[in-house]
Protein backbone atom coordinates (compact mmCIF):
# COMPACT_ATOMS: atom_id res chain seq x y z
CA UNK A 1 0.00 0.00 0.00
CA UNK A 2 1.74 3.49 -0.78
CA UNK A 3 1.11 5.24 2.05
CA UNK A 4 0.92 8.88 0.14
CA UNK A 5 -1.51 8.29 -2.78
CA UNK A 6 -3.40 4.71 -2.07
CA UNK A 7 -6.36 3.73 -0.26
CA UNK A 8 -7.60 -0.37 -0.98
CA UNK A 9 -10.69 -1.75 -1.25
CA UNK A 10 -11.56 -4.79 1.28
CA UNK A 11 -13.79 -6.54 2.47
CA UNK A 12 -16.36 -6.11 5.60
CA UNK A 13 -18.89 -3.05 6.24
CA UNK A 14 -19.94 -0.91 9.07
CA UNK A 15 -18.07 -2.89 11.36
CA UNK A 16 -14.40 -3.19 9.39
CA UNK A 17 -12.77 -0.59 11.68
CA UNK A 18 -11.85 -1.69 15.21
CA UNK A 19 -13.99 -0.34 17.96
CA UNK A 20 -17.24 -1.36 16.45
CA UNK A 21 -19.54 -3.94 16.48
CA UNK A 22 -23.57 -4.58 14.69
CA UNK A 23 -26.45 -6.57 14.55
CA UNK A 24 -29.99 -6.66 12.98
CA UNK A 25 -32.72 -8.29 14.13
CA UNK A 26 -36.75 -9.53 13.14
CA UNK A 27 -38.67 -8.07 15.97
CA UNK A 28 -42.26 -7.53 14.62
CA UNK A 29 -42.65 -4.39 12.60
CA UNK A 30 -42.02 -6.12 9.48
CA UNK A 31 -44.16 -9.65 9.18
CA UNK A 32 -41.19 -11.79 8.65
CA UNK A 33 -37.74 -9.49 7.67
CA UNK A 34 -35.07 -8.01 9.80
CA UNK A 35 -36.41 -4.65 11.17
CA UNK A 36 -33.89 -3.65 14.24
CA UNK A 37 -30.47 -2.67 13.31
CA UNK A 38 -27.98 -1.81 15.89
CA UNK A 39 -24.48 -0.40 15.23
CA UNK A 40 -22.12 0.28 18.67
CA UNK A 41 -18.39 1.64 19.33
CA UNK A 42 -17.06 -0.04 21.87
CA UNK A 43 -15.32 3.74 22.48
CA UNK A 44 -16.70 7.35 23.08
CA UNK A 45 -16.63 8.27 19.25
CA UNK A 46 -15.88 11.41 17.22
CA UNK A 47 -19.74 12.04 15.47
CA UNK A 48 -20.58 13.79 12.46
CA UNK A 49 -23.81 13.60 10.46
CA UNK A 50 -26.04 14.67 8.16
CA UNK A 51 -29.80 15.14 7.26
CA UNK A 52 -32.42 15.66 4.59
CA UNK A 53 -33.09 18.89 3.55
CA UNK A 54 -36.83 18.19 3.23
CA UNK A 55 -38.67 20.63 5.59
CA UNK A 56 -41.35 17.67 6.96
CA UNK A 57 -38.33 15.75 9.09
CA UNK A 58 -39.36 12.45 10.64
CA UNK A 59 -38.90 12.26 14.95
CA UNK A 60 -35.45 10.70 15.03
CA UNK A 61 -34.36 13.02 12.59
CA UNK A 62 -34.87 15.67 14.92
CA UNK A 63 -33.55 13.52 17.63
CA UNK A 64 -30.20 12.70 16.08
CA UNK A 65 -29.70 16.07 14.53
CA UNK A 66 -29.86 17.85 18.54
CA UNK A 67 -27.90 14.56 19.83
CA UNK A 68 -24.82 14.58 17.15
CA UNK A 69 -23.95 18.35 18.20
CA UNK A 70 -22.30 17.54 21.10
CA UNK A 71 -19.78 15.60 18.57
CA UNK A 72 -19.66 12.51 20.17
CA UNK A 73 -21.63 9.10 20.06
CA UNK A 74 -21.44 5.64 21.37
CA UNK A 75 -24.29 3.74 19.34
CA UNK A 76 -26.85 3.98 16.57
CA UNK A 77 -30.32 2.15 17.35
CA UNK A 78 -32.44 1.64 13.51
CA UNK A 79 -35.26 0.52 12.45
CA UNK A 80 -37.27 0.14 9.16
CA UNK A 81 -40.60 -1.07 8.12
CA UNK A 82 -41.93 2.14 9.86
CA UNK A 83 -40.17 5.83 9.01
CA UNK A 84 -41.94 7.33 12.19
CA UNK A 85 -41.94 10.47 10.27
CA UNK A 86 -45.57 12.51 10.40
CA UNK A 87 -46.28 10.95 14.06
CA UNK A 88 -46.34 14.48 16.23
CA UNK A 89 -45.54 14.62 19.67
CA UNK A 90 -45.72 10.94 19.69
CA UNK A 91 -43.21 10.22 17.38
CA UNK A 92 -40.80 12.49 19.18
CA UNK A 93 -41.75 10.14 22.40
CA UNK A 94 -40.97 6.98 21.03
CA UNK A 95 -37.80 7.77 18.91
CA UNK A 96 -36.26 9.36 22.75
CA UNK A 97 -37.75 5.66 24.17
CA UNK A 98 -36.04 3.80 21.01
CA UNK A 99 -32.75 5.64 22.70
CA UNK A 100 -33.66 5.03 25.99
CA UNK A 101 -33.65 1.33 25.73
CA UNK A 102 -30.70 1.35 23.59
CA UNK A 103 -28.77 3.47 26.26
CA UNK A 104 -30.18 1.14 29.19
CA UNK A 105 -29.34 -2.04 27.49
CA UNK A 106 -25.88 -1.56 26.75
CA UNK A 107 -24.97 0.15 29.91
CA UNK A 108 -24.05 3.61 28.19
CA UNK A 109 -25.45 7.55 28.49
CA UNK A 110 -28.73 7.90 26.41
CA UNK A 111 -27.91 11.35 24.93
CA UNK A 112 -24.52 9.44 23.29
CA UNK A 113 -27.50 6.94 21.32
CA UNK A 114 -28.62 8.04 17.89
CA UNK A 115 -31.80 6.95 16.18
CA UNK A 116 -32.61 6.81 12.65
CA UNK A 117 -36.04 5.07 11.09
CA UNK A 118 -37.06 4.03 7.70
CA UNK A 119 -40.01 2.50 5.99
CA UNK A 120 -43.99 3.75 5.48
CA UNK A 121 -44.82 7.68 6.49
CA UNK A 122 -47.35 8.96 9.00
CA UNK A 123 -48.12 5.45 10.99
CA UNK A 124 -47.46 5.50 14.65
CA UNK A 125 -44.03 3.47 15.43
CA UNK A 126 -45.46 -0.19 16.88
CA UNK A 127 -43.58 0.39 20.47
CA UNK A 128 -43.96 -3.34 21.36
CA UNK A 129 -41.69 -4.88 19.39
CA UNK A 130 -39.48 -2.46 19.42
CA UNK A 131 -39.24 -2.34 23.25
CA UNK A 132 -39.14 -6.81 22.99
CA UNK A 133 -36.53 -6.16 20.10
CA UNK A 134 -33.57 -4.10 21.85
CA UNK A 135 -32.29 -6.10 24.22
CA UNK A 136 -32.29 -8.60 22.04
CA UNK A 137 -30.64 -6.91 19.43
CA UNK A 138 -27.68 -6.03 21.91
CA UNK A 139 -26.93 -10.02 22.80
CA UNK A 140 -26.17 -10.51 18.60
CA UNK A 141 -23.66 -7.66 18.57
CA UNK A 142 -20.64 -8.90 16.54
CA UNK A 143 -17.53 -7.89 14.62
CA UNK A 144 -19.46 -9.54 11.47
CA UNK A 145 -22.24 -6.88 11.32
CA UNK A 146 -23.76 -8.75 8.13
CA UNK A 147 -27.34 -8.67 9.92
CA UNK A 148 -27.21 -5.11 10.78
CA UNK A 149 -26.93 -4.09 6.86
CA UNK A 150 -30.07 -6.09 6.34
CA UNK A 151 -31.92 -5.29 9.27
CA UNK A 152 -31.83 -1.28 7.20
CA UNK A 153 -33.61 -2.39 4.44
CA UNK A 154 -37.03 -1.79 3.03
CA UNK A 155 -37.67 -1.96 -0.80
CA UNK A 156 -34.15 -2.68 -1.26
CA UNK A 157 -33.28 -5.82 -3.36
CA UNK A 158 -29.74 -6.18 -1.77
CA UNK A 159 -27.72 -5.16 1.19
CA UNK A 160 -25.20 -2.01 0.61
CA UNK A 161 -21.75 -2.54 2.36
CA UNK A 162 -18.33 -1.09 1.50
CA UNK A 163 -14.84 -0.73 3.29
CA UNK A 164 -11.99 0.57 2.45
CA UNK A 165 -8.35 0.84 4.00
CA UNK A 166 -5.52 3.70 3.97
CA UNK A 167 -2.20 4.10 5.87
CA UNK A 168 -1.51 7.35 8.13
CA UNK A 169 1.46 7.66 9.20
CA UNK A 170 2.93 4.08 8.17
CA UNK A 171 -0.11 2.79 10.46
CA UNK A 172 -3.26 1.00 9.06
CA UNK A 173 -6.70 3.08 9.21
CA UNK A 174 -9.90 1.29 8.08
CA UNK A 175 -13.36 3.33 7.12
CA UNK A 176 -16.46 0.88 6.35
CA UNK A 177 -20.05 1.64 5.92
CA UNK A 178 -23.18 0.38 5.35
CA UNK A 179 -26.30 2.12 3.27
CA UNK A 180 -30.24 1.67 2.31
CA UNK A 181 -32.00 3.21 -0.46
CA UNK A 182 -33.97 2.32 -3.56
CA UNK A 183 -36.85 4.80 -3.63
CA UNK A 184 -37.51 8.28 -2.66
CA UNK A 185 -33.45 8.83 -3.91
CA UNK A 186 -32.26 12.45 -4.99
CA UNK A 187 -29.93 14.78 -4.22
CA UNK A 188 -30.69 16.78 -0.96
CA UNK A 189 -28.28 15.77 1.96
CA UNK A 190 -27.92 12.43 3.12
CA UNK A 191 -30.51 11.28 0.28
CA UNK A 192 -31.08 8.03 2.49
CA UNK A 193 -29.57 6.23 5.29
CA UNK A 194 -26.04 5.78 5.70
CA UNK A 195 -23.70 4.38 8.75
CA UNK A 196 -20.12 4.86 8.31
CA UNK A 197 -17.48 4.12 10.59
CA UNK A 198 -13.86 4.52 11.04
CA UNK A 199 -10.92 3.69 13.40
CA UNK A 200 -9.02 7.22 12.16
CA UNK A 201 -8.27 9.44 15.21
CA UNK A 202 -10.10 12.70 14.28
CA UNK A 203 -12.14 15.47 15.78
CA UNK A 204 -15.51 16.20 14.98
CA UNK A 205 -15.22 19.52 13.58
CA UNK A 206 -12.83 17.17 11.04
CA UNK A 207 -15.12 14.46 10.31
CA UNK A 208 -17.77 17.08 10.15
CA UNK A 209 -16.00 18.49 7.14
CA UNK A 210 -14.85 15.27 5.52
CA UNK A 211 -18.75 13.74 5.46
CA UNK A 212 -19.86 17.27 3.92
CA UNK A 213 -17.50 16.54 1.22
CA UNK A 214 -17.66 12.62 0.57
CA UNK A 215 -21.55 13.57 0.56
CA UNK A 216 -21.73 16.33 -1.90
CA UNK A 217 -19.17 14.07 -4.30
CA UNK A 218 -21.40 11.18 -4.02
CA UNK A 219 -24.80 10.72 -2.43
CA UNK A 220 -25.59 14.21 -3.59
CA UNK A 221 -24.86 13.14 -6.87
CA UNK A 222 -27.60 10.77 -7.48
CA UNK A 223 -31.13 10.43 -8.27
CA UNK A 224 -33.65 7.37 -8.86
CA UNK A 225 -37.15 9.24 -8.65
CA UNK A 226 -36.51 12.80 -7.99
CA UNK A 227 -38.07 12.54 -4.21
CA UNK A 228 -36.12 13.36 -1.12
CA UNK A 229 -37.10 11.40 2.26
CA UNK A 230 -38.23 12.43 5.07
CA UNK A 231 -36.24 10.59 7.24
CA UNK A 232 -32.72 10.63 5.28
CA UNK A 233 -29.80 10.43 7.53
CA UNK A 234 -26.11 10.06 7.33
CA UNK A 235 -23.29 9.46 10.61
CA UNK A 236 -20.06 9.13 10.62
CA UNK A 237 -18.29 7.44 14.08
CA UNK A 238 -14.59 7.40 14.22
CA UNK A 239 -13.17 5.13 17.33
CA UNK A 240 -9.54 6.59 17.16
CA UNK A 241 -8.57 3.41 17.74
CA UNK A 242 -5.89 3.17 14.74
CA UNK A 243 -2.82 3.68 15.97
CA UNK A 244 -1.94 6.65 13.86
CA UNK A 245 -1.14 10.38 15.55
CA UNK A 246 -4.44 11.91 16.12
CA UNK A 247 -5.48 14.24 12.67
CA UNK A 248 -5.97 17.80 14.51
CA UNK A 249 -5.84 20.02 11.00
CA UNK A 250 -6.75 20.17 7.27
CA UNK A 251 -3.12 18.50 6.09
CA UNK A 252 -2.14 15.84 3.90
CA UNK A 253 -3.30 12.85 5.77
CA UNK A 254 -6.41 14.89 6.21
CA UNK A 255 -7.06 15.02 2.57
CA UNK A 256 -5.87 11.17 2.35
CA UNK A 257 -8.63 10.11 4.68
CA UNK A 258 -11.16 12.40 3.05
CA UNK A 259 -10.71 10.64 -0.12
CA UNK A 260 -10.80 6.85 1.15
CA UNK A 261 -14.18 8.22 2.77
CA UNK A 262 -15.49 9.38 -0.26
CA UNK A 263 -14.57 6.88 -2.24
CA UNK A 264 -16.81 4.54 0.53
CA UNK A 265 -19.80 6.91 0.25
CA UNK A 266 -19.33 6.93 -3.69
CA UNK A 267 -19.64 2.80 -3.64
CA UNK A 268 -22.37 2.71 -1.48
CA UNK A 269 -24.31 5.80 -3.30
CA UNK A 270 -23.49 3.88 -6.83
CA UNK A 271 -25.25 1.06 -4.76
CA UNK A 272 -28.14 2.26 -3.80
CA UNK A 273 -28.84 3.52 -7.92
CA UNK A 274 -27.93 0.07 -9.02
CA UNK A 275 -30.86 -1.17 -6.43
CA UNK A 276 -33.06 1.50 -7.73
CA UNK A 277 -37.06 0.22 -7.14
CA UNK A 278 -37.21 -1.69 -10.58
CA UNK A 279 -34.17 -0.38 -12.19
CA UNK A 280 -32.45 -2.61 -15.02
CA UNK A 281 -29.72 0.28 -15.63
CA UNK A 282 -27.44 2.47 -13.72
CA UNK A 283 -26.30 5.43 -16.09
CA UNK A 284 -23.69 7.91 -15.53
CA UNK A 285 -24.39 11.23 -16.71
CA UNK A 286 -21.68 13.75 -16.83
CA UNK A 287 -22.64 17.52 -17.80
CA UNK A 288 -19.33 19.52 -19.37
CA UNK A 289 -18.90 22.85 -20.38
CA UNK A 290 -21.50 24.51 -17.73
CA UNK A 291 -20.17 28.05 -16.53
CA UNK A 292 -20.28 27.23 -13.23
CA UNK A 293 -20.12 23.86 -11.01
CA UNK A 294 -24.21 25.19 -10.14
CA UNK A 295 -24.96 25.32 -13.30
CA UNK A 296 -23.72 22.02 -14.70
CA UNK A 297 -25.66 20.66 -11.41
CA UNK A 298 -28.99 22.21 -12.29
CA UNK A 299 -28.75 20.68 -15.94
CA UNK A 300 -28.03 17.20 -15.07
CA UNK A 301 -30.32 16.77 -12.40
CA UNK A 302 -32.91 18.18 -15.10
CA UNK A 303 -32.28 14.91 -17.36
CA UNK A 304 -31.64 12.92 -14.61
CA UNK A 305 -34.79 13.30 -13.06
CA UNK A 306 -37.18 13.58 -16.34
CA UNK A 307 -39.65 10.69 -16.75
CA UNK A 308 -39.40 10.85 -20.61
CA UNK A 309 -34.96 10.50 -20.65
CA UNK A 310 -35.26 7.96 -17.43
CA UNK A 311 -37.50 6.24 -19.71
CA UNK A 312 -35.54 6.51 -22.94
CA UNK A 313 -32.91 4.24 -20.90
CA UNK A 314 -35.68 1.37 -20.08
CA UNK A 315 -36.08 1.59 -23.76
CA UNK A 316 -32.18 1.74 -24.67
CA UNK A 317 -33.76 3.99 -27.72
CA UNK A 318 -31.25 6.96 -28.14
CA UNK A 319 -33.73 9.83 -28.63
CA UNK A 320 -31.60 12.49 -27.68
CA UNK A 321 -33.70 14.95 -28.24
CA UNK A 322 -35.06 14.77 -24.97
CA UNK A 323 -31.68 14.76 -23.20
CA UNK A 324 -31.64 18.44 -24.78
CA UNK A 325 -35.00 19.63 -23.94
CA UNK A 326 -34.59 18.66 -20.20
CA UNK A 327 -31.31 20.52 -20.37
CA UNK A 328 -32.70 23.64 -21.93
CA UNK A 329 -35.58 23.92 -19.30
CA UNK A 330 -33.19 23.68 -16.53
CA UNK A 331 -32.44 27.18 -15.72
CA UNK A 332 -28.69 27.17 -16.48
CA UNK A 333 -27.56 28.71 -19.65
CA UNK A 334 -28.04 26.81 -22.59
CA UNK A 335 -27.65 28.03 -26.35
CA UNK A 336 -28.79 25.41 -28.28
CA UNK A 337 -26.17 24.88 -31.79
CA UNK A 338 -23.45 24.78 -28.95
CA UNK A 339 -24.70 21.45 -27.38
CA UNK A 340 -23.39 18.26 -28.14
CA UNK A 341 -24.02 14.53 -26.79
CA UNK A 342 -22.17 11.18 -26.28
CA UNK A 343 -24.11 8.03 -25.24
CA UNK A 344 -21.67 5.17 -24.20
CA UNK A 345 -18.92 6.87 -26.16
CA UNK A 346 -20.81 7.75 -29.25
CA UNK A 347 -21.54 11.25 -30.36
CA UNK A 348 -25.33 11.63 -31.03
CA UNK A 349 -25.72 15.40 -30.91
CA UNK A 350 -22.43 17.77 -32.73
CA UNK A 351 -23.83 21.24 -31.99
CA UNK A 352 -27.10 20.82 -31.61
CA UNK A 353 -27.51 18.94 -34.80
CA UNK A 354 -28.50 14.84 -34.50
CA UNK A 355 -25.84 12.67 -36.35
CA UNK A 356 -27.96 9.82 -37.78
CA UNK A 357 -25.96 7.85 -38.89
CA UNK A 358 -24.47 6.76 -35.00
CA UNK A 359 -28.00 6.37 -33.75
CA UNK A 360 -27.29 2.65 -34.16
CA UNK A 361 -24.14 2.16 -32.64
CA UNK A 362 -25.66 4.38 -28.97
CA UNK A 363 -28.68 2.13 -28.92
CA UNK A 364 -26.17 -1.16 -28.34
CA UNK A 365 -24.16 0.91 -25.92
CA UNK A 366 -27.50 1.71 -24.25
CA UNK A 367 -28.26 -2.01 -23.73
CA UNK A 368 -26.00 -2.70 -21.53
CA UNK A 369 -26.56 -3.20 -17.66
CA UNK A 370 -24.55 0.49 -17.18
CA UNK A 371 -23.23 3.31 -19.84
CA UNK A 372 -22.22 6.99 -19.71
CA UNK A 373 -24.31 10.03 -21.05
CA UNK A 374 -21.81 13.13 -21.90
CA UNK A 375 -23.48 16.66 -22.82
CA UNK A 376 -21.06 19.06 -23.45
CA UNK A 377 -22.49 22.90 -22.81
CA UNK A 378 -19.73 24.65 -24.37
CA UNK A 379 -20.38 27.38 -22.09
CA UNK A 380 -17.39 27.02 -20.14
CA UNK A 381 -15.02 24.71 -17.94
CA UNK A 382 -17.37 23.73 -14.97
CA UNK A 383 -18.39 20.15 -15.08
CA UNK A 384 -20.92 17.84 -12.86
CA UNK A 385 -20.78 13.88 -12.74
CA UNK A 386 -23.95 12.05 -11.35
CA UNK A 387 -25.36 8.40 -11.24
CA UNK A 388 -29.22 7.76 -12.07
CA UNK A 389 -30.82 5.03 -12.98
CA UNK A 390 -33.59 3.73 -15.81
CA UNK A 391 -37.93 4.39 -15.09
CA UNK A 392 -40.09 0.80 -16.01
CA UNK A 393 -43.45 -0.66 -14.92
CA UNK A 394 -41.70 -1.88 -11.94
CA UNK A 395 -41.35 1.46 -10.15
CA UNK A 396 -45.18 1.86 -10.28
CA UNK A 397 -46.13 -1.63 -9.04
CA UNK A 398 -44.10 -0.91 -6.16
CA UNK A 399 -45.16 2.59 -5.05
CA UNK A 400 -48.25 1.74 -6.09
CA UNK A 401 -49.00 -0.89 -3.74
CA UNK A 402 -46.33 0.31 -0.77
CA UNK A 403 -48.41 0.62 2.16
CA UNK A 404 -50.67 -2.60 1.52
Amino acid sequence: MNTATEFTKIEGGVTAAKGFRAAGIHCGIKEKKKDLALVVCDTLASAAGMFTTNAVRAAPVLLSQERIQSGVARAIIVNSGNANACTGVQGMRDAAEMAALTAQALGVAEEFVLVASTGVIGIPLPMAPVRSGIPVVVTELSIDGGTAAEAILTTDAFPKIAAFQLEIAGEVVTIGGMAKGAGMIHPQMATTLAFVATDAAMPAPLLRKALRHAVNASFNCISVDGDTSTNDSIFLLGSGLAAHPPILEENEQFALFRSALTEVTTQLAKLVVRDGEGATKVVTLTMKGAPSVRDAKLAAHAAMTSPLVKTMFYGGEPNWGRLLAAVGRSGAPVVEDRVSVWIGGVQVVRNGVGIAPNLPHAAKAMHEPEFEIVIDLQQGNAEFTGWTSDLNDAYVKINAGYMT
